[in-house]
């Protein structure tokens, strides 16, 4: 196993490669790629950079140059919908591309000559990282968080979702904007920038992948208040510690072939 995991900001992904055992830096397309052992899963850690262009650049360059076999997307997002709160996380179950429009050629969120609006992430992985996420949340969270941004953010007691991420090119901060998004894409529990472009490259390539995001703001005018702050102070320690366990548990409990799974 070579798991590949990008994040769009570097403030994200802050820790994971100073935790990297025998690091070496690698560039390629502008990126700086990071080569090495996590927990002792061997991995590569890369930015993306914002957007959907960005971010499917680099999940196939992680394919097809570092030969990773599994990619983690982590990162923060818009709530979804008002059943979610900040500092709550999300994994995601099925991401679409919420600005995709082919109409009247293709129905709305298709993406044309794929006959498909929806793609599932895999599920051993996706349930592994929803279990180390509520591992997180039970034994580190209150270690790892300090009083005054729990405070600062109004961080009670974060929950873990499963269910839609819808991503697009588009900061959304608008209230009608989201529920407009609602209104079109039922379960949707969360929208951000580059999850769905990572999900169509990995289908198309045949690479599992799982999409973990802490929830930043509401998705709407207060959207952009203290983001930074968020993503460093809190974003950063929730991608850290749930992708340590993460890595841990797939060392005890390496994932199946997909003919295993199978059955085969």
């Amino acid at each position: 196993m070579r798991l590949g995991i990008i994040s769009a900001l570097h403030e994200e992904q802050a820790g994971l490669v100073e935790a990297m055992g025998g690091a070496a830096k690698l560039i390629h397309g502008k990126r700086e790629y990071w080569v090495g052992q996590l927990w002792e899963i061997d991995a590569v850690c890369v930015l993306s950079r914002i957007g959907k262009v960005a971010a499917a650049m680099t999940a196939t360059t992680l394919v097809e140059k570092f030969g990773v076999t599994h990619i983690l997307f982590t990162g923060v997002a818009g709530a979804g919908d008002k059943t979610i709160r900040v500092g709550d996380i999300v994994v995601a179950e099925s991401l679409v591309q919420h600005d995709m429009d082919a109409s009247p050629l293709f129905p709305r969120f298709e993406v044309p000559l794929t006959g498909q609006t929806h793609f599932q992430p895999d599920q051993q992985l996706s349930l592994r990282l929803s279990s180390a996420a509520h591992a997180f949340l039970e034994c580190d969270f209150l270690e790892t968080i300090s009083e005054t941004e729990r405070q600062a953010f109004g961080l009670a007691q974060p929950r873990v979702h499963r269910g839609l991420i819808a991503s697009g090119d588009q900061f959304v901060n608008d209230r009608q904007r989201i529920d407009a998004l609602n209104g079109a894409l039922p379960g949707l529990v969360a929208v951000e920038m580059e999850g769905a472009a990572v999900a169509q490259v990995c289908q198309e390539l045949d690479v599992p992948f799982a999409v973990i995001r802490a929830v930043s703001d509401n998705a709407n005018e207060d959207a952009a208040h203290d983001f930074m702050r968020f993503v460093k102070s809190v974003a950063a320690q929730y991608a850290f510690h749930i992708t340590r366990r993460l890595c841990r548990h797939l060392v005890e409990a390496p994932l199946q072939s997909r003919s295993e799974s199978a059955g085969m």
